[in-house]
């Protein structure tokens, strides 16, 4: 992996050194734009709306817009009189408990390894960490830009994610919140539970597919191999179910021979393995 940053995680009166990898990648297939004419890729070009002349990146600057149609201009020398901490440290602010932090404030993902000198104490944090159950609440400067993170523990290493700050993070106060609670028969809250309670597992990552994305590159491949791409019949769907508590047993049933189909298949395969001596 690329590194994207170098520096040290500031723990108390301890600078740990380390090194920040991106820890996720996006997956998802990305298409260009042709001339359907003559099937020419089309280009993406500067041009200022106004004089309709294509620009240069040496005549390009950076603008505020205040008002509707009025800017203010932002130099490069303007960003750097703002005052700013050390760019190469994460500092540690508080430690509190990931159960507190709504997933809602979580960005991105990041990997953070130790630098030369830093093993000790790299291990020495993650161990403390972990005996706690605590995350890091940080702050780090990322390519000219502070940002808030949460340091937590993921198979003994240290994982740094960005957050939002709270200001960052809309309101849903004029959302609808739904019924009033005490128009939920009690028979629809037992449903509702038990429906949850069977299709409730362990989380496993693996279990879950971009089942979009492989039907997308299927499609891609068979057009390469000058193949029609048939898709698959659509699994067929029950009759609409208008009543809720009519659809929450329904949905439950299934959910429960769902699950006995599971069980019967991991059976299965457990005996198989017992026969073989695996």
């Amino acid at each position: 992996m690329k590194t994207l940053w170098k520096g040290a995680v500031s723990f108390g009166l301890v600078n740990i050194p380390v090194s920040m990898y991106v820890a996720t990648e996006n997956k998802d297939l990305k298409f260009h734009y042709l001339h359907q004419e003559c099937m020419a890729p089309v280009n993406y070009r500067k041009v200022c709306s106004k004089c309709e002349k294509e620009l240069k990146a040496d005549e390009l600057v950076k603008g505020y817009e205040f008002q509707k149609g009025s800017y203010i201009i932002i130099s490069e020398e303007d960003l750097a009189r703002i005052p700013q901490e050390n760019t190469k440290t994460i500092d540690i602010l508080d430690f509190v408990k990931l159960e507190q932090v709504d997933p809602i404030y979580f960005d991105k993902s990041y990997y953070l390894e130790p630098s030369s000198g830093g093993d000790k104490a790299y291990t020495l944090i993650v161990e403390a960490m972990r005996k706690t159950g605590k995350i890091a609440i940080a702050k780090i400067i990322i390519r000219s830009k502070q940002s808030l993170a949460a340091l937590r523990v993921i198979d003994d290493r240290l994982v740094m994610e960005t957050i939002f700050y709270p200001d960052e993070i809309r309101s849903s106060a004029a959302l609808s919140r739904g019924v009033a609670l005490e128009k939920l028969h009690d028979n629809e809250i037992k449903m509702a539970v038990d429906l949850i309670e069977n299709l409730s597992i362990d989380f496993d990552p693996a279990r879950y597919e971009d089942d979009y994305r492989q039907a997308l590159w299927e499609m891609i491949e068979a057009k390469i191999a000058g193949q029609e791409f048939v898709s698959p019949a659509p699994e067929p769907q029950g009759g609409k179910v208008v009543d809720l508590l009519e659809a929450l047993q329904a949905s439950v049933k299934l959910a429960e021979e769902k699950k006995v189909s599971e069980n019967k298949k991991k059976k299965t395969a457990r005996g198989k393995q017992v026969k073989t001596g695996t």
